[in-house]
Formats: structure tokens, C-alpha cells, sequence
């Protein structure tokens, strides 16, 4: 099975479905070597403390589950969605922007991991093909990084708005009192 875009290029040849469909069989232990990697990284103290592991576990998982729509049906327009409401809610949290990008590159780095172990690349031609299936991963979460930021910083922006407008509704030293 060959895709191909909508120019009539192809984007994946064989091996690079068979890859796919590695990831997508093994999602489940994909998603949990990632959590336990987030538990025990130095670089997420504070997402590890307001996340809810299932949380990840589970957004991680969706990923994974369905790789090769994200990479060859999903829109950007779906991507940016997605990420922009991972982004809004990371914040919301309380969860440092560093720490969100971190998880969101640690995602792609254990995926990467995962196929180099399992794929067989040697030969020329299914090396090819497993650059071609790198280069849509990359793709999908540079986009991912860039959309769940622009959530974070809506959601950032969005709250001080807010903090500013009761600023500006209060008198200092003075108690609204309600009508009656």
C-alpha cells in the first residue's frame, strides 16, 4: 500500500506503512515507556506535579493509536486545534512552557527510538523510506510545538486581561457592597 499526496508524489512506501502500523499496534507500551520517561526526567519536575499521569498518558496514546492519520489525512487546521487546546489547558495548569515543550519533543524522541530499534534499514531503498516517514514525524511535531505554544500563550494572555479588567472594576480600600 502506497500513499500519495494530492500532487500524485508518493509520502510513504511500504515499510514506511509497515512502521505505521508497528507504532500504532504497539501504542499502548509506546505511551507508557514515554510516561515513565516523564516520571523520571529532571526536565519535568513541576508537569510530572500538575498533570495527572492519565492525562499523557492518554493524549500520548491517541497519537500514537492513529499515527498514520495525523500524518496523512489530519489538516494542519486539525493539528493546530488539537495542540492550541493542549497548549490552553498545559497553562491553565500551572505547567511551565519549557517543560511542555520538552514533553512534546520527548514524544517524537521516543517514537524516533522506538522505530530505529525496530525497523531493518539495510538497504538503501527501506533507509529511504524510513527517511521519508522521519521527515512526516518531524513535520506533525514541529507543528505541535508551535500550536500548543500559541494556546499556552492565549491562555496566558486571556488571564491577565482578566486580572487586568478586575483591576480595573475595584476601588483600593473599598468593599463593593451588593444591591439589595
Amino acid at each position: 500500500m502506497i500513499a500519495e499526496s494530492s500532487q500524485g508524489g508518493v509520502l510513504l512506501g511500504v515499510l514506511g506503512w509497515r512502521l505505521v502500523r508497528l507504532i500504532e499496534t504497539h501504542s499502548d507500551q509506546l505511551a507508557r515507556g514515554l510516561l515513565d520517561r516523564i516520571e523520571n526526567s529532571e526536565h519535568c519536575r513541576e508537569f510530572v506535579q500538575k498533570v495527572p499521569p492519565e492525562d499523557l498518558k492518554q493524549k500520548v496514546y491517541e497519537i500514537y493509536q492513529h499515527l498514520g492519520q495525523w500524518l496523512l489525512k489530519k489538516t494542519e487546521h486539525d493539528v493546530e486545534q488539537r495542540y492550541i487546546a493542549i497548549g490552553e489547558r498545559r497553562a491553565a495548569q500551572g505547567v511551565p512552557l519549557s517543560q511542555l515543550m520538552f514533553v512534546i519533543v520527548a514524544t517524537k524522541e521516543h517514537l524516533w527510538e522506538y522505530v530505529t530499534k525496530e525497523a531493518m534499514a539495510d538497504r538503501p531503498v527501506q533507509l529511504f523510506q524510513e527517511l521519508e516517514l522521519f521527515q512526516l514525524v518531524e513535520q506533525f511535531f514541529d507543528r505541535a510545538v508551535y500550536f500548543a505554544a500559541i494556546g499556552y500563550e492565549r491562555y496566558q494572555s486571556a488571564a491577565t486581561r482578566m486580572v487586568g479588567n478586575q483591576e480595573k472594576h475595584s476601588w483600593p480600600g473599598w468593599t463593593r457592597i451588593a444591591p439589595r
